[in-house]
């Protein structure tokens, strides 16, 4: 197990789980509290563990989320959204698969965001996002989400055209005024009790021509794999830029981004899970107290169970009839 893993048995506990989890969330959240540079994150940063404690760590953090999950549904206050945003082959997919593994489908939903269709064109750009929001109690998780708009369309402003917003709207200043809807809303949604965490999985240029000759030899993965994906490629200084402006301008205390090192899969995982356990074992969930007068029916309901218990136990057997 690697130096720094702190979640064995002894530290478990003399300390909250969140606290120990600080190390694999603090170095990597940004709340726009400080000035953001991408390039000082590094893709492959794993804070010096292996891959054995990572998966000990991830396996922990599944059963606290387990655990608050319950309560979370139960107490129907606060809901969860969590958004996951990359680069083509950064691991959104296996990241969601793998952490949320241990959740009860019924508390949660995913919803991936592809190509908009023409009825969703139709609408303002925050619309098919606004209407897949998690209800107060479950968890939403965005694979990709919104945040296209100020990625994929700014690095293909064309796709602009297709939107139809009044020429007039669509000046110079339309990216900032991008970034300040996106900001008042997750302010919103924050006001209204959802907690929003968004994750962007850093992977190295390099790393995602690895992943990329991956899927062209398995074929399990080929089917993932399309020209477009290459095309995408060939502008990635252009997209490492847009994340660094978006980061920049949508972080907040309210709704941190967290810029997760991806070259390693494994470290991802415990970035991301412990992110959510943190934040979640901070909303004081509970399981919600019976209501006045309650405790008194569930009392006699409890006796009334109970008693025909008894009853069936002490209940005289019926004699068999001859040739029945």
């Amino acid at each position: 197990m690697g130096k720094k893993d702190s979640m064995n048995k002894k530290g478990a506990a003399a300390q909250p789980l969140a606290k120990q989890l600080k190390q694999y969330v603090d170095p990597f959240r940004v709340d726009g509290l400080q000035e953001f540079h991408l390039k000082s994150h590094k893709p492959n940063e794993r804070a010096g563990l292996d891959k054995d404690g990572a998966h000990k760590i991830v396996d922990i953090n599944r059963g606290r989320m387990r655990e608050l999950q319950e309560k979370l549904y139960a107490q129907d206050r606060w809901s969860l959204l969590l958004i996951f945003q990359g680069m083509d082959a950064a691991g959104k997919d296996s990241a969601i698969e793998n952490v949320m593994s241990g959740i009860n489908p019924q508390g949660c939903e995913v919803y991936s965001f592809k190509q908009p269709s023409p009825k969703e064109l139709d609408h303002d750009f925050m619309w098919r996002s606004t209407i897949c929001l998690p209800e107060r109690g479950r968890i939403g998780i965005f694979n990709r989400s919104y945040y296209e708009e100020l990625l994929v369309v700014r690095v293909h402003p064309e796709i602009l055209a297709k939107q139809r917003i009044p020429p007039s709207l669509v000046t110079k200043n339309i990216w900032r005024e991008r970034f300040e809807d996106v900001a008042a809303f997750e302010k919103y949604l924050a006001r209204n009790g959802t907690v929003v965490l968004k994750f962007f999985l850093n992977v190295s240029k390099d790393e995602q021509r690895k992943r990329f000759l991956d899927r062209l030899d398995e074929p399990s993965k080929k089917w993932k794999f399309s020209l477009g994906d290459i095309a995408e490629r060939a502008l990635w200084d252009k997209y490492q830029a847009a994340y660094q402006d978006v980061l920049r301008h949508t972080s907040a205390k309210h709704a941190p981004w967290y810029v997760v090192p991806a070259d390693h899969k494994w470290f991802a995982r415990v970035v991301i899970s412990s992110a959510i356990v943190s934040a979640m074992e901070k909303l004081d969930l509970a399981f919600p107290e019976p209501e006045k007068g309650k405790s008194d029916e569930l009392k006699k309901v409890r006796d009334t169970l109970e008693k025909e218990g008894r009853e069936t136990v002490h209940a005289p057997k019926k004699k068999k009839v001859d040739g029945a």
